[in-house]
């Protein structure tokens, strides 16, 4: 889905440091030749002390998701937005974003590779001092599975939250092996993620024996922290659910990162 920018600024996404001087900063990596082109967004002035890695939806990079990043961002973080796909690959509807997501999600060593290589960029760039023990992950819909299966592999995080993500897996967390605390945010009548793979996740946690939280949010199915969603039923924004979701993620990253 792509993001309006005016109405994410009415999905009730305040700032919690509105004076911040906000900037776009061009953040690459390569990898085997082929270079991923993500943003980090950041205050100028100011830097926050807590980062996150952000994974947007299936459209990858846009302007629509480079918005809701400042958004984000707004609320007390350091935002790196991560280029999954490579600059090359600019899903420009949702044929193609679905070719270019497929292609990530069934290749598990491929997307680990990307995403950690992301995570390892932001810790190791100059722009803004980042704290290791205070790097959290965030993901939408495509995002959202990107996210779990980087804390799937053990990758040490403050946390990790998946909005409205997919949850099935091929290679299921091993006993102990999650290091991050996890915050999974569904809508209860997705029909992408239904009730079996929300109770197969359940399951899969508890055999890890993770630290996990998963909240269902009535009267919402997919994508709902997205306000240009609209196909009832199946992917629709619920702006209840939006301002609930985002206040959750703050609540999560206060206590595993600490105040902004």
């Amino acid at each position: 889905m792509r993001w309006s920018v005016s109405l994410i600024a009415a999905a009730c996404l305040v700032s919690t440091s509105a004076s911040a001087a906000l900037i776009d900063t061009p953040l690459s990596f390569s990898i085997d030749g082929t270079e991923f082109a993500g943003m980090l967004v950041h205050d100028d002035a100011q830097p926050s002390r807590r980062s996150i890695l952000m994974v947007p939806n299936w459209m990858g990079i846009n302007e629509g998701n480079l918005a809701q990043a400042r958004l984000v961002a707004e609320r007390g973080y350091t935002v790196y937005v991560v280029d999954m796909y490579g600059k090359d690959i600019r899903p420009a509807n949702g044929a193609e974003a679905g070719k270019a997501a497929g292609a990530v999600k069934g290749d598990l060593d491929l997307m680990h590779q990307r995403i950690s290589t992301a995570l390892n960029t932001l810790v190791e760039q100059k722009t803004v001092p980042v704290d290791r023990a205070r790097i959290g992950a965030i993901g939408f819909c495509f995002g959202g599975t990107v996210v779990l299966e980087l804390a799937r592999i053990g990758t040490p995080l403050a946390g990790a939250v998946s909005f409205h993500g997919g949850l099935a897996t091929v290679a299921p967390a091993r006993p102990d092996t999650v290091q991050s605390k996890l915050l999974v945010l569904h809508g209860a009548d997705d029909p992408y993620v239904p009730a079996d793979e929300v109770n197969a996740f359940e399951a899969e946690m508890r055999a890890a024996r993770a630290d996990w939280q998963l909240v269902k949010f009535s009267n919402s199915v997919h994508s709902f922290t997205d306000p240009d969603a609209n196909a009832p039923g199946q992917a629709q924004y619920n702006p209840d659910s939006a301002r609930r979701a985002y206040l959750m993620m703050d609540n999560f990253f206060e206590e595993t990162m600490g105040a902004p």
